[in-house]
C-alpha cells in the first residue's frame, strides 16, 4: 500500500531522529546507575574467587 498525504506517520507524528523519552526513563536510569556503582560485597568477591580456582 502507497502511503497517502493524509496517513499519519508510524511515530505519532515525532520528527525522525528526535524521540523523546517517557518521564519514567530518567528514573529508572538513575537507579541503575546507582546500582552499578555498588560496591561488591565481601562475600560474593569470594565466591567468585573460589569459583574462579575450581574448588566448591
Amino acid at each position: 500500500m502507497v502511503a497517502g498525504k493524509n496517513d499519519k506517520p508510524a511515530n505519532g507524528g515525532q520528527k525522525r531522529g528526535k524521540r523523546r523519552n517517557p518521564e519514567w526513563t530518567s528514573g529508572l536510569k538513575q537507579i541503575y546507575d546507582s546500582v552499578v556503582d555498588e560496591p561488591i560485597p565481601d562475600a560474593f568477591k569470594d565466591l567468585l574467587s573460589r569459583l574462579d580456582d575450581g574448588k566448591p
